[in-house]
């Protein structure tokens, strides 16, 4: 046993010898975190936690340069966070493979948009694009509008002007109405159900897979099972209630289609212009959709889009929206601007319904969620395989480098944005990206950019209109201490007071 063992681990350190010696010869005029074989990386990767990432990355950013490399597993990865090479990475149509890391994502949401490749990614994206087309996205705001009437209900019991509310709590069940049944075509009434198994359950599982990340045999199966059955246990668990979720999603919505196909023949024979005239839900398209051969897409074709868009369209634009209050709290000057112009053309009609011209009537709103989101983006990095070899001025990346592309730290670059660490929202109406392209990128950007995201920011539009016109947010509470799991989170909350707007 011994034997194996020994012969195990020599072949494991040549092979990565070999791997390193090819890495290092295109890659020479890049710095590499450790030079230690094998076990290099490792001891980096043992400083850092999602808790730190955002103090750790900006430490290696100033030490190793722009673009440096690291060997993890026996996998090349670079780090960057050069325009030069994002805007050649993301803007190729060859290179649209994900890094190996989003596999830790697998067994949660399986073959779909965000992790597929190849000719499946494409033809999900095809099938998908349409319904996120600005006409379709128009009749969500009703739904939006109305959600978020709910959510103002919901904090009336916070706005007293003396405590604070971690708003990300509240935020998560909103958004999870909004994309359940604009997306699905299914009403959940999560707002009004506060226990929800599926919400808690996503946070336990983008805590685990975040820490796989930094500790990669968390990320594999066989090794979490064996080293941290505990955990491996949590996971599962996590993994089935979700899948449970989606999957009574998907039957009550089949049942409602089945019931009412009668209704959508006679309303076909009589509508030449069907798709704009009446709400067209993602999960339809999914439940109606062929594949490359003509069949329906399977059981589990469509659970993984599915979860992939709960996932996106739910746990991501809470972050956003979350945090976006968060900076109007501790920014009075702003906070006051933005009220002033929803004054401006709103007036004093709360009850005004909002529609999708009301939207683009808004430009220091849409400043203030632009200004947010690159302080407070989302998702912190992105990540791309090589699916062909990358010529650049002084380097060459080999088919099959993993790259991760560091989003927060692009979007705090001295050289794109003056004062990068302040909150001035005033900056986005004159901001001009001649350097690059894909320097304010915080829904990535190039073909394989969040395909959601006009959807997004029209949900995120809708919320801080309606909050601002009904309160004052205060700066109450502790200070948001950032968390990157999966998702931008906070340690102590994510806090915020309240108190009535009084219009007289």
């Amino acid at each position: 046993m011994l034997l194996e063992i020994i012969l195990f681990v020599t072949i494991l350190v040549t092979w990565d010898y070999y791997k390193r010696s090819e890495a290092t010869k295109t890659l020479k005029n890049i710095p590499i975190v450790s030079r230690i074989p094998f076990i290099g990386s490792f001891l980096v990767l043992g400083t850092m936690h999602p808790d730190n990432f955002h103090i750790r990355w900006p430490q290696f950013v100033q030490r190793y340069g722009k673009t440096f490399y690291s060997r993890i597993i026996g996998q090349t990865v670079v780090v960057t966070v050069d325009h030069r090479l994002v805007d050649a990475l993301l803007s190729s149509r060859q290179h649209l493979s994900k890094h190996f890391v989003y596999h830790f994502l697998k067994d949660w949401l399986g073959s779909g948009l965000l992790l597929s490749s190849g000719q499946t990614w494409q033809q999900m994206r095809k099938i998908i694009t349409p319904t996120f087309h600005f006409q379709i996205l128009e009749q969500f705001i009703e739904i939006f509008d109305r959600q978020a009437d709910t959510f103002i209900n919901a904090l009336k019991k916070f706005a007293d002007g003396k405590q604070y509310v971690n708003v990300y709590d509240a935020v998560s069940l909103l958004t999870l109405d909004n994309i359940a049944e604009a997306a699905m075509g299914v009403s959940i009434n999560a707002q009004l159900n506060f226990k929800m198994e599926f919400v808690k359950a996503v946070k336990v599982l983008t805590d685990i897979i975040s820490d796989g990340f930094v500790r990669p045999h968390l990320g594999i199966p066989w090794l979490r099972r064996l080293t941290c059955p505990r955990l491996h246990k949590a996971r599962a668990e996590s993994v089935r209630i979700i899948h449970q979720f989606t999957e009574r999603i998907i039957r009550e919505r089949q049942d409602f289609l089945l019931e009412n196909s009668h209704l959508e023949r006679k309303v076909s024979q009589t509508d030449n212009d069907l798709h704009l005239k009446k709400r067209s839900a993602l999960l339809d398209v999914l439940l109606k959709s062929l594949d490359v051969n003509g069949q329906p897409l399977t059981d589990k074709q469509i659970r993984d889009e599915v979860n992939t868009f709960l996932f996106e369209g739910h746990d991501t634009t809470s972050s956003a929206i979350s945090f976006c209050l968060y900076a109007l709290s501790r920014h009075a000057n702003e906070q006051q601007k933005l009220f002033e112009e929803l004054q401006s053309y709103f007036g004093d009609d709360l009850q005004h319904p909002l529609n999708y011209n009301d939207l683009q009537q808004l430009p220091y709103l849409n400043c203030v969620i632009k200004e947010s989101l690159r302080l407070y983006p989302p998702i912190s990095a992105i990540g791309r395989m090589l699916d062909s070899s990358l010529e650049m001025d002084d380097y060459t990346l080999l088919t099959g480098t993993n790259v991760i592309i560091l989003l927060r730290e692009m979007l705090r670059d001295p050289h794109i944005f003056s004062n990068p660490q302040n909150f001035q929202p005033e900056r986005h109406f004159t901001l001009t990206t001649e350097s690059s392209a894909y320097s304010n990128i915080p829904f990535s950007a190039g073909p394989r950019n969040c395909i959601g995201q006009r959807f997004a920011l029209n949900e995120i539009r809708v919320v801080l209109i309606k909050v601002l016109r009904h309160y004052e947010l205060l700066p109450i509470g502790p200070e948001a201490q950032p968390s990157i799991k999966l998702i931008l989170r906070s340690t102590t909350g994510i806090n915020i007071g309240l108190r009535p707007r009084n219009y007289v």
